[in-house]
């Protein structure tokens, strides 16, 4: 139960907030969620299940709602909370905006700081090694040497840290580094040895010596997932010990869904292999005794046993190749059955991968005692170190990836997605891949039945007026114990927007449907200042704004055409300028585009979100609601796509001041029986309907 003592330093802080804050507007809505996830978390609903999952739209001030709900309550029990966002946008809200505006006002005395994963880091080491920082013959980490405009960038890089100018964190590089190039130089578990030079300045350490002072650990999704998939406590304090605030909850499904995929690629992973077996031989010459050649001996077998069972998958493959005669170039296992050669070999490679990581485990191990006895000098162990945590994280890939297809599809449950895709570039490959389905059963284990309380946010977590689909997708019931609660914005939608659907003549999937785009948009951007136009397809982007320019001469920014930020700048200037001005975007641009005021106060929405499962997970998922009499469209697109819609229409109000039309250009929205649902779960706004 909630003290007296935690009660007043809520309220006296709220009230702090209130005051010091101009034009601060008390809502009902921001009062009663302080209060529920308070209530929550203190065990006052229910002592073992502290989960709440809230609705909250938009204008409701969930950031100050979820913080002065957990925070005075965390502080009295000498527990931490943890936020865990799904973008950047709103962890840079929090870090610089939210939690010091809280921090200078509440009269709380609490630390905070934004966490990020280790491969957000640069090694020192690595970096060195690939800048030419240290001699050539101890470069011989990387699977191929980078290019000399690569070197070139690596060095400045290296000379910024040593300089002061950059902190070795990859969202603040001075200049941008590319994907690949990154991947060489993050840091990782395997390679990390503080007792080396290199190592006891790393970037991702200094940044975790700070975290144990923090009361507040801003997060992603991500991170989350990273830490709970090694049992809680590891890379984050332990999950009983914390206070979760899962903020943009609507993604959690998907992003650990796919952080628990794996895959591995055929003739790569025997390149992979084939550089451990030199890899440990090297090792077993410098550590220069008996058992550590004996183990590189052992790991060779095994090397020599895993080649064998890659080389007869990539048999099946060759022999197969009509399975790859699709526009894909994908064969997907229906129902995630396997065919029986496949799971004999799966379990070969994996029992023989487990063993391989076991022996090159052991040599790692001696490895550091060398260093640690000073039988090994630094210069030779730091890429040796380096070299042994690559291959270390490429082998618990592979390893991870046969795990996967050794396991049985379940009597009861969603199957595994299992598929091979055919790969074609300048080496032709197979890439062998797994996935869940469904991840509630997982979240449950890891989180749900282990935090000291949860709050999931977001919204958008309501398909069609129910949490039905949600409930599903993250393993929560009405009967746990778990508190779903759905609060309205404070909006005056009746007042403050239109939604509009015009008579249409054709579907979308018509193929007159962008002529009848070509006609309609003008008529709707005609003497309106700000617009933005959203797109379920690149290609007819593309193509109306090419007819708009043409034969209207209209000014239209098209997401792509620059960056994002780019874009949105050039609009809000043209407006502040007096200006019209019209965006175009597709689907990145229905959620997290703020444009309040009179950045936007016209928004049309070509078609309905209705997301195709091209992808083999989603593919799978149909199979199997389809294999239990259900409708996959009904069940998971349609819910799918009203969540899609509601955040869609959300870009046009921002705050309480915001107003303009919403035009939907699908007369699905009327013609079908799914139709009604999808309007019903759209905000009162007022209608405008010509059917």
């Amino acid at each position: 139960m909630l003290s007296d003592k935690v009660k007043h330093a809520t309220r006296t802080a709220y009230n702090n907030v209130a005051e010091a804050i101009p034009n601060f507007v008390r809502r009902k809505e921001q009062n009663y969620l302080i209060a529920e996830i308070a209530k929550t978390f203190a065990g006052s609903y229910d002592k073992e299940r502290r989960i709440v999952v809230c609705q909250a739209g938009t204008g409701t001030g969930k950031s100050l709602a979820y913080a002065l709900g957990a925070l005075p309550l965390a502080l009295a029990q000498g527990k931490k909370i943890c936020i865990s966002t799904a973008t950047v946008a709103l962890q840079e809200q929090l870090v610089n905006k939210d939690l010091p505006m809280l921090m200078r006002h509440s009269g709380l005395d609490f630390k905070y700081g934004l966490a990020k994963g280790r491969q957000r880091y640069v090694c020192l080491s690595k970096l060195e090694l690939l800048a030419g920082e240290v001699p050539a013959d101890q470069q011989a980490l990387f699977e191929t040497k980078p290019a000399d405009g690569d070197v070139k960038m690596l060095q400045r890089l290296h000379h910024a840290y040593h300089e002061g100018k950059w902190d070795g964190e990859v969202d603040a590089v001075p200049e941008p580094v590319p994907d690949y190039l990154w991947s060489q130089i993050a840091s990782d578990k395997h390679s990390c040895n503080r007792q080396l030079p290199a190592h006891r300045q790393c970037p991702f350490h200094k940044s975790r010596d700070n975290m144990d002072s923090w009361d507040v650990l801003i997060i992603n999704h991500s991170l989350l997932m990273a830490d709970l998939e090694l049992g809680g406590g590891v890379i984050l304090p332990d999950p009983d010990s914390m206070y979760y605030v899962l903020d943009e909850a609507h993604h959690l499904p998907t992003v650990a869904r796919d952080f628990s995929a794996a895959n591995a690629q055929l003739k790569g992973s025997v390149e992979t292999l084939n550089k451990l077996e030199k890899l440990a031989h090297k090792l077993a010459r410098e550590l220069a005794s008996d058992k550590a050649a004996v183990l590189a001996t052992d790991l060779s077998e095994e090397i020599s046993n895993q080649n064998e069972g890659i080389g007869h998958l990539q048999s099946f493959c060759d022999n197969n190749l009509q399975l790859f005669n699709n526009e894909d170039l994908r064969h997907r296992f229906s129902g995630g059955v396997l065919p029986e050669a496949i799971v004999t070999l799966a379990e070969n490679l994996f029992r023989s991968s487990s063993e391989s990581m076991k022996k090159l485990g052991k040599l790692q191990q001696m490895l550091m005692e060398a260093i640690k006895d000073g039988e090994l000098k630094s210069h030779k162990a730091e890429p040796l170190v380096a070299e042994v945590g690559f291959s270390m994280q490429r082998l618990e890939g592979q390893n991870c990836t046969w795990m996967m297809l050794t396991k049985p599809v379940p009597e009861r449950g969603a199957p595994q997605a299992r598929w091979i895709e055919k790969l074609e570039g300048k080496r032709d490959d197979f890439l062998i891949c797994a996935s869940p389905i469904e991840i509630g059963f997982m979240l449950e284990d890891m989180l749900w039945s282990k935090a000291a309380g949860v709050a999931l946010m977001s919204a958008t977590l309501m398909a069609l007026g129910s949490f039905d689909h949600y409930r599903h997708q993250v393993g929560l019931r009405s009967d746990d114990g778990t508190r779903f609660i759905n609060l309205p914005s404070p909006f005056n939608y009746q007042e403050n927007a239109t939604l509009f659907i015009p008579k249409m003549a054709v579907e979308p999937s018509h193929d007159d449907f962008s002529d009848e785009l070509n006609k309609r948009i003008p008529e709707l951007l005609d003497e309106q200042q700000a617009s933005l136009v959203l797109f379920t397809s690149y290609r007819q982007m593309e193509s109306v704004a090419d007819s708009l320019r043409r034969f209207k001469r209209l000014p239209v920014l098209v997401q792509g055409e620059a960056p994002r930020q780019e874009i949105i700048d050039q609009h809000k200037a043209r407006i502040d300028a007096g200006k019209p001005s019209i965006l175009f975007g597709t689907s990145s641009f229905s959620e997290g585009m703020d444009l309040p005021g009179d950045y936007l106060t016209n928004l049309i929405i070509t078609r309905l979100p209705f997301s195709v499962p091209t992808s083999p997970v989603d593919q799978a998922h149909a199979e199997y609601v389809k294999a239990r009499g259900g409708n996959p469209f009904l069940q998971l697109t349609v819910p799918e796509a009203a969540k899609k819609l509601v955040q869609a229409c959300g870009r046009l109000l921002r705050n309480e001041q915001d107003y303009g039309r919403i035009t939907i250009l699908d007369r699905r929205l009327v013609s079908k029986r799914y139709g009604s649902s999808l309007l019903d779960s759209l905000p009162d706004y007022r209608r405008h309907i010509e059917y």
